[in-house]
């Protein structure tokens, strides 16, 4: 796949959609993705996260996504993941 088909694709933990692929992040030194930048459903920040606003976007590590714990459909990116453990893969986006 070329990194602008991962854009915008929907994201599902345990076949709950949790948001979309917004971003992808690269190690420079390694050449190498390390995270998808997920754009939460308001739902699942609230519930997942704390957050009180919908919108929020956070940086999901590709750790998530080893040993066949992720798997990409036509609908996007599915993680065999439970949304109460997201939080494990989960950091904030830092804005420079």
């Amino acid at each position: 796949m070329k990194s602008k088909e991962f854009i915008d694709k929907d994201v599902f933990a345990l076949d709950e959609k949790i948001g979309k692929i917004k971003e992808i992040e690269v190690d420079p030194q390694e050449y190498k993705v390390t995270h998808l930048e997920v754009e939460l459903d308001k739902n699942v920040a609230e519930s997942v996260l704390g957050a009180k606003k919908g919108g929020v976007r956070n940086m999901l590590n590709v750790s998530a996504l080893e040993k066949g714990t992720g798997v990409w459909t036509e609908n996007g990116l599915h993680l065999k993941v439970a949304k109460d453990k997201l939080h494990m893969y989960l950091r904030p986006v830092v804005k420079t």
